[in-house]
C-alpha cells in the first residue's frame, strides 16, 4: 500500500491502530475492573496474567498493521536467549516515541511486557493512560532541577516514588525499560549539555540506579538497548505515512554486576560515583555502536 499518498496511508494506518486499541482495551478494562472488584492475591495474579496477554496481544495487531500497510525492513539483533519467564532491566538511547513502537516489536511474547515510567499527565491520554495504569505501569512525577531548587523539600522523592512503584513486580517476571538519558535526543539537548558522545545525550544514573535498590536481587540480566534509523529519525507519522524504511535495533544482554544491587545511591557516595562511571563506560560504548549501526 505504500503506493498510496502519505496523506492517505498514514491517516489508514491510524484508523487500524485506533480499532485494534479500542477492541483490546476494551477487553482489558472489563478484566482490570474484576481485578479492581475482587481483592483476593491469587486470583489477582492469575488476572494480571490475562491483563498481559490482551497487551500482548494489542501490539501484535499493531504488527500486523504495519506489515499490511508499510514496507519497513525491520533488523532486530542479540534476541537469542530472551526468555519470557527470567526478569530484566532494559536500557537504551531515545530519539524518538517510535522506539517504543521498535522495542514492543523487537521483544514481544520474548521476555515479560515491558512497563516504564510515566509521566502522571500522561494518565489522561485517551484510552492508553487507563490501560497504562490497569497494566501497572508506574506513573511518577518528575520534578527538574529548577524545581528541586525552589523545593529542596522534595529532593530524592522521585527516586523514593521509583523504588515504591517497582516494589509491586516483586514475585513475577518483570522487565523494566529506562531510557537513561531521560529525554529524546535532539542536536540542540546536545549542544547545551556540551555532551561528550557523537549521538547521545548525557546518560542518568539515578533511575538505574533506583530499579536496581527495589528490584535487584530480583532481576536476572540488563539488556543495553542501541537504536538507529539510518535514513533519519522519524516521528509517529512517518511510521505510519510510508515515510520510513529501515530500523536497527541491537540488544547486548549482560548479567547486572552483584555490588550494584540493592545499595544506597543517594547515600552511598562511593557507590554512586563507581555506578556513574560504569553507566559512562556502557554510554561510550553504545556510542560506538550506533556510529557502525549507521554505517552499516
Amino acid at each position: 500500500m505504500t503506493f498510496l499518498p502519505p496523506a492517505i496511508l498514514g491517516s489508514f494506518t491510524f484508523l487500524l491502530f485506533c480499532i485494534n486499541t479500542v477492541f483490546w482495551c476494551s477487553l482489558l478494562f472489563v478484566f482490570a475492573a474484576i481485578k479492581l472488584a475482587v481483592p483476593v492475591a491469587g486470583f489477582r495474579r492469575r488476572l494480571d496474567r490475562v491483563l498481559t496477554g490482551i497487551a500482548e496481544a494489542w501490539i501484535s495487531g499493531n504488527r500486523w498493521g504495519l506489515a499490511a500497510t508499510q514496507k519497513i525492513e525491520w533488523r532486530f539483533e542479540g534476541l537469542e536467549g530472551l526468555e519470557p519467564r527470567r526478569s530484566y532491566l532494559v536500557i537504551s538511547n531515545h530519539q524518538t516515541w517510535v522506539d517504543i513502537v521498535a522495542l514492543q516489536l523487537a521483544f514481544n511474547r520474548k521476555i515479560p511486557l515491558l512497563r516504564f515510567f510515566i509521566k502522571k499527565e500522561l494518565f489522561w491520554v485517551p484510552v492508553l493512560g487507563l490501560a497504562w495504569w490497569a497494566l501497572d505501569f508506574p506513573f511518577m512525577h518528575r520534578h527538574s532541577k529548577e524545581f528541586l531548587e525552589k523545593h529542596p523539600e522534595m529532593k530524592g522523592k522521585d527516586m523514593e516514588t521509583t523504588k515504591k512503584a517497582c516494589e509491586k513486580f516483586r514475585g513475577s517476571p518483570v522487565t523494566i525499560l529506562n531510557f537513561v538519558e531521560g529525554t529524546r535526543f535532539t542536536p540542540a539537548k546536545h549542544e547545551r549539555q556540551k555532551s561528550p558522545y557523537a549521538r547521545l545525550l548525557l546518560p542518568k544514573a539515578g533511575g538505574t540506579a533506583a530499579v536496581l535498590a527495589a528490584l535487584g536481587d530480583h532481576l536476572d540480566s540488563f539488556l543495553d538497548v542501541t537504536i538507529v534509523y539510518p535514513d533519519r529519525v522519524p516521528t509517529f507519522w512517518h511510521l505510519i505515512s510510508g515515510q520510513l524504511s529501515r530500523v536497527r535495533l541491537k540488544v547486548r544482554a549482560f548479567p547486572i554486576p552483584a555490588h550494584f544491587k540493592n545499595r544506597d545511591y543517594d547515600g552511598d557516595g562511593e557507590f554512586r560515583q563507581e555506578f556513574q562511571t560504569w553507566l559512562r563506560e556502557v554510554w561510550e560504548r553504545k556510542d560506538a555502536e550506533l556510529e557502525s549501526l549507521v554505517t552499516a
